[in-house]
């Protein structure tokens, strides 16, 4: 006996047949793919928020390491990331823009808002790569102790963090010459700093104004970061445990602390600024298919709509990445 029980009507539960939801096989495509990507950055930056409160005592602080502008001095705590993350947030818009055009199949104004996505995109992945050669490069230099600790300077007369080539450079003698002409010195992969160990600490030693700064800690109640600031003779003993001169970062050394906040901060921001640059590529193919009017042609533009989907994940894991790195 048949023990099946009929409806009277099938049902779709889908509604929409062979095509889930109503979306192609490209746009399902395209949301598995980000799905699986937002597992792996979801997991980088779980790793992250581990490493910071692991070693919370040497994470840099970052009001004191992202504080450049280009071709402005001084110091700017987070004015030019928030520009950047201000960019990338203006070409999700423009996305949008672009996407809500084609559906209108109005080509121009297609063209127009797919440009301005390109040259925000642009804009961001070269102020990133901006953002990395100034890390890289470094303003200050530090001490590193045999410990893993990094020492760094403070002018006492004014509370700010002092370079070494502001108390050293009387001292130098002789030191490797960085120029691109006479090539780069390098040392077990590290480029050899601008000034010796003994230098720096004859430098420190001739400048009573020149204190350290060393292990970070939390103020309780406020949840800011802030450094240990040491004694003129605490500061003199502590030369004593310095085995060598950091400057700038790297996957190696980190001037401003802890050398897992540079391999972090490479490798997110790195894959992150991959995927940017993986967009703007694919957004002026997009843009080009565009103009030639292949999307006209076809009737419809859900090629700007499936780029318009990975444009907009790009833009929300920056969020996630610059709350990480530079808010908490």
């Amino acid at each position: 006996m048949d023990s099946t029980v009929a409806t009277g009507s099938e049902e779709n539960v889908w509604g929409g047949g062979n095509r889930p939801l109503g979306a192609s096989y490209g746009k399902l495509m395209m949301w598995f793919f980000l799905v699986s990507d937002a597992l792996t950055f979801s997991g980088l930056l779980a790793a992250y928020g581990f490493s910071r409160f692991k070693f919370i005592e040497t994470w840099p602080i970052a009001d004191q390491v992202f504080t450049h502008v280009p071709f402005v001095h001084g110091n700017f705590p987070m004015i030019y990331v928030a520009f950047m993350t201000l960019i990338l947030i203006i070409s999700s818009v423009t996305m949008v823009l672009a996407v809500d055009a084609g559906h209108r199949m109005k080509k121009n104004a297609v063209i127009w808002y797919m440009f301005l996505t390109i040259i925000g995109g642009a804009i961001f992945v070269g102020s990133q790569a901006w953002e990395w050669a100034t890390f890289i490069k470094g303003d200050f230099g530090a001490l590193e102790t045999k410990g893993g600790r990094i020492l760094q300077f403070v002018n006492a007369d004014t509370g700010e963090r002092a370079a070494i080539a502001d108390f050293s450079e009387s001292i130098a003698s002789e030191r490797v010459n960085h120029e691109k002409k006479n090539g780069i010195w390098y040392y077990e992969g590290t480029a050899l700093p601008s000034y010796s160990l003994n230098e720096v600490i004859e430098g420190v030693k001739a400048h009573p104004n020149i204190l350290i700064r060393t292990e970070a800690i939390i103020q309780e109640g406020e949840g800011q970061g802030e450094k240990t600031l040491l004694t003129r003779e605490e500061s003199l003993a502590k030369l004593n445990d310095a085995v060598q001169v950091v400057e700038g970062a790297n996957l190696i050394q980190n001037e401003y602390g802890s050398r897992l906040f540079a391999d972090f901060f490479f490798f997110i921001t790195g894959f992150h600024g991959f995927h940017v640059t993986s967009g703007v590529v694919i957004n002026l193919i997009i843009f080009f298919n565009v103009v030639l009017g292949t999307y006209e042609k076809r009737g419809h533009y859900e090629m700007v709509e499936k780029v318009g989907l990975y444009w907009h994940f790009v833009d929300l894991v920056w969020v996630f990445v610059f709350t990480f790195f530079y808010l908490v």
